[in-house]
């Protein structure tokens, strides 16, 4: 009996594995921080956990600035093993996707550090990760305090609308991640029941 063939998996090096490991850590903290971000930004003033809330989000924003600093190594390695054997095909939809995804790097780059403004201007060492004191980043002025939340609300609708963007490219990943998530849940129901 002769099996049928079953298609090839492209050969992915660890290197992608790493980088594709680390996109997902920070597609979750994207989502708590944008979630977060939304909710706490429409909390009145006087609210009892608010601070905690923001602490929160602030320590959330600097595990993504650990996980980008990880993330662009573990990328410079991946474009180092691919592009010193072969250059890439500079074709328009090549272009694209470097252009859109180079916006991606210096949206997720540039939000937090809005943060850091922000947070910054309004006191100083009031960056705390998981209660660790941050350094500044940024002198405190008060005067800026309104600028830094303008920017730093900007800066950040306007990442989601790239993350939309990458989204509707990666639409088949988008899809097949989806399915794996069904698929578990489903599962897991089916093991409850069972």
């Amino acid at each position: 009996m002769t099996q049928a063939a079953k298609p090839k998996k492209p050969r992915q090096n660890s290197a992608f594995k790493h980088l594709m490991s680390v996109h997902w850590w920070m597609f979750y903290c994207y989502i708590v921080l944008f979630i977060g971000g939304s909710f706490m930004a429409r909390l009145p003033r006087d609210f009892v956990l608010r601070g905690s809330m923001y602490d929160f989000h602030k320590s959330v924003g600097v595990l993504t600035m650990a996980l980008l600093t990880w993330r662009i190594l573990t990328l410079l390695r991946v474009w180092w093993k691919k592009y010193t054997k072969r250059l890439p095909k500079y074709s328009p939809e090549w272009m694209q996707k470097f252009a859109l995804h180079t916006a991606l790097y210096l949206f997720m780059w540039a939000v937090p550090i809005s943060g850091f403004f922000f947070s910054n201007s309004f006191k100083s060492n009031n960056v705390r990760f998981f209660g660790i004191t941050v350094p500044d980043l940024f002198p405190q002025n008060s005067a800026l305090v309104d600028v830094g939340r303008s920017i730093h609300f900007w800066l950040a609708y306007t990442f989601g609308a790239f993350i939309i963007l990458h989204a509707v490219d990666q639409k088949k990943v988008v899809r097949g991640f989806f399915k794996r998530i069904t698929k578990n849940k489903k599962s897991k129901v089916k093991q409850v029941k069972g």
